[in-house]
């Protein structure tokens, strides 16, 4: 998963991009960039490690112009390596550089068919410069260089590229570009301020980013469609797909998203709060007669569920771990032995809250089981008399091909198993998960456009197709032992 955002000001960018990076950093802490329009240049400053890391004041005084866009990252499929840091840059034609959150399916065609048809280079692994260099070659066929032509380009960059992607791009000679796919699976929205010198646009993967920076919210970039922000401050937008399937990735809302964006119209925070009372009907239809004494939540993503869970049953919900900020996200760590580690590091528990109790820990969802696991045992070892865990997303089965670096199949705690014995190997008294129709309308109650959504982790049902091949190399690529190796150079 990653963070983008875009924007065409009256001053310099390079600081509102640096600051719209920081609230997007949950999204991506591995590496990060920014890249500029200065005069007839594109200034690019990027590096491994997190915003406030990579950009020093030196960076930021080169980082000149008034047109920019910048992205954070951790590593999908088979990219680590401070090579695969964007966003990324051609020459020709006029000058592109690009950012890219999501994943293309069928990258291993393209990076042939860009070779031997288009005939470029590619320099990394990364599906994103592969992106990068089907938008400039279908961009160099058109005869001339302004928003028709660059519709034209996305039209078959579409064509071509099969996947989630939400993109954003700046043309010397032309301003920000950015489009997302067709199914809409990878989000990206538009906003607007008045500035003395004129209106200014943004584009950014959550509202968050436009929140920050005093941009009002206009709308979410339509599945398929294109926006252009020329230099001079123009908005053009035009529909450059084919109508398909909407269908946005509703792990967002599950998991990645901060709860303060809105998505499809849609409130994340709202979205989990309907999530925590479907979790508790289900609970009260099942055991109406619960032992449960305590809702603790396993933060932070879990709060707004937990709360509602407790509502529900009219139970007291309290804060029983306290979170190191300083650790990343535990599914996406490369090796089981660093996940047990950073897992201890970054919870610790509050005993009295445990203490001769019956707990219900609640949790966005259950990926690979490894924090899950620690996380029961810690509750055990600070008392708790018994430790019931329930998760406000159904079952994890399968891996997620569109821009979320889930691990290989076999090592999801639920693939192959049936909820009772995913609750053995995790070791708690209940586990209980939400029913996917519950989920999906705890999302689509915001929005009455929302008709479906890619929860393909949950079902194995992929909108834009895909095939036992490509599953397979898939699983190759993110497995411990294959990243291991990676890693190890």
């Amino acid at each position: 998963m990653c963070g983008i955002i875009g924007i065409v000001g009256s001053e310099a960018v390079a600081p509102a991009l640096y600051d719209g990076l920081t609230v997007l950093q949950h999204r991506g802490q591995d590496a990060a960039g920014i890249a500029t329009i200065d005069g007839t240049r594109i200034r690019i400053h990027k590096a491994n490690g997190l915003v406030r890391d990579v950009f020093g004041a030196e960076q930021m005084r080169l980082l000149a112009g008034r047109i920019g866009i910048a992205h954070c990252r951790y590593p999908t499929a088979g990219s680590e390596g401070s090579d695969e840091a964007q966003p990324f840059y051609v020459n020709s034609p006029y000058g592109i550089a690009l950012a890219h959150n999501g994943n293309l399916i069928n990258t291993e065609a393209l990076r042939h068919e860009v070779f031997e048809q288009d005939r470029r280079h590619i320099n990394t692994q990364s599906d994103s410069e592969v992106l990068l260099n089907v938008l400039a070659h279908e961009l160099m066929r058109q005869e001339r260089l302004d928003p028709d032509a660059a519709f034209k380009a996305v039209a078959e960059v579409h064509r071509r590229c099969l996947g989630g992607y939400a993109v954003v791009g700046t043309v010397l000679g032309l301003g920000l570009v950015g489009f997302r796919d067709p199914n809409g699976i990878r989000p990206l929205v538009l906003g607007r301020r008045e500035s003395a010198s004129g209106t200014e646009y943004a584009l950014a993967s959550e509202s968050v980013a436009l929140d920050l920076l005093g941009f009002t919210r206009m709308r979410d970039v339509a599945p398929g469609e294109a926006i252009v922000i020329t230099a001079q401050g123009e908005l053009h937008a035009q529909q450059c797909a084919a109508p398909a399937k909407h269908a946005p990735c509703i792990f967002e809302y599950v998991y990645f998203a901060r709860p303060d964006s809105m998505i499809e119209n849609v409130s994340v925070h709202k979205a989990r709060m309907r999530m925590g009372v479907k979790l508790g009907e289900k609970i009260l239809r099942l055991r109406p007669d619960h032992d449960i004494d305590t809702i603790i939540p396993i933060p932070d993503s879990a709060r707004d569920s937990a709360l509602e869970v407790a509502n529900v049953l009219g139970v007291k919900y309290r804060e029983g771990f306290i979170k190191n900020r300083y650790v990343g996200r535990t599914f996406i760590m490369p090796g089981q032995g660093e996940r047990v580690k950073s897992v201890r590091r970054k919870l610790n528990p509050i005993p009295l809250e445990f203490r001769n109790r019956v707990v219900l820990l609640v949790d966005d969802s259950i990926v690979r089981g490894t924090t899950s696991r620690q996380i029961v045992q810690m509750a055990r070892d600070a008392g708790a008399r018994k430790v019931y865990l329930a998760s406000a997303a159904p079952p994890v089965r399968h891996p997620n091909i569109y821009g979320i670096d889930m691990p290989a199949a076999n090592e999801l705690i639920a693939h192959d198993r049936s909820e009772e014995e995913v609750q053995a190997a995790l070791g708690c008294d209940w586990l209980i998960y939400q029913d996917l129709a519950d989920l999906e309308w705890a999302v689509a109650e915001g929005n009455d456009s929302l008709h479906g959504f890619d929860s393909s982790c949950f079902t194995g049902e992929y909108v834009t197709g895909t095939t036992s091949e490509y599953l397979e190399r898939l699983s190759e690529q993110r497995g411990d032992e294959a990243r291991q190796k990676r890693l190890a150079g």
